[in-house]
């Protein structure tokens, strides 16, 4: 028989439908840091270790939330004032951690841009043409998806390959070229030329990931808050209902 009546037998059943919420929340948040994380992933050579820390954060946070539903809902059903108590107290900690993932994730989008311009300047004398190293390949790969050359320009790769010689990832080849293909800074080149640097559409890429994390992160850590609430509320009840002396 239930302990709760009124108000607070109604507030015990949104609870449980809460902790049904934080299930697929847990559920959304290891997707978004998975999905984040496999897309950096093909760019890690670029991107600082703070690039993957928020995701797997999240991932771990996720997880976190998907265990301790099992409190809030047990607890809500049974009435048991420990378990809503914990159940409150793990997750105003989550609560907190999150909130901290999602600012880490918008000042972490603020900061790409100088984090990727310094990896994409150190990174530009590993290069080498004639050798299928990582750093090669990738190089390629950003300056063909992205449509760019060098960082700021295609003038950046002077100090590594000369006044004249570019990537033949700065160019676009023209369809049905047959033979050699040479992609320079001499105004021949000029029509097939990436004119952009790499570093703005890249990073605006990046950042654009790193803004999903932190909405995720905030807007969730929001929907936590009212269950926080809703559980101490319930724990209150609970506790004076069963006339429960001291925190426990």
């Amino acid at each position: 028989m239930s302990l709760l009546t009124g108000s607070a037998n109604a507030v015990k059943y949104t609870l449980f439908g809460f902790n049904l919420i934080f299930l697929i929340t847990g559920i959304i948040l290891i997707a978004v840091g998975a999905g984040v994380g496999a897309v950096y992933t093909g760019y890690e050579l670029f991107l600082a270790g703070k690039f993957f820390s928020i995701p797997t954060f999240l991932i771990v946070i996720g997880s976190f939330i998907i265990v301790i539903s099992f409190f809030g809902c047990w607890g809500a059903l049974k009435e048991n004032y420990c378990l809503v108590l914990s159940f409150s107290i793990m997750l105003a900690i989550i609560f907190i951690l999150e909130l901290a993932a999602g600012i880490s994730g918008y000042v972490l989008r603020t900061d790409a841009s100088d984090l990727i311009k310094k990896s994409l300047t150190a990174s530009m004398g590993e290069y080498k043409s004639l050798e299928q190293n990582p750093t090669t390949k990738l190089w390629d790969d950003v300056q063909r998806d992205f449509d760019c050359c060098g960082v700021s320009s295609y003038k950046d790769w002077s100090t590594t390959l000369g006044d004249i010689n570019l990537p033949l990832s700065c160019c676009d080849i023209p369809v049905g070229t047959v033979g050699s293909f040479d992609c320079t800074t001499a105004v021949s080149s000029a029509g097939t030329r990436h004119s952009n640097g790499c570093l703005d559409g890249f990073s605006d890429y990046i950042a654009a990931h790193a803004v999903s994390l932190g909405a995720a992160g905030v807007v969730i850590a929001i929907l936590q808050f009212f269950g926080v609430i809703f559980a101490c509320y319930i724990a209150r009840e609970i506790k004076i209902r069963n006339g429960i002396t001291g925190f426990i």
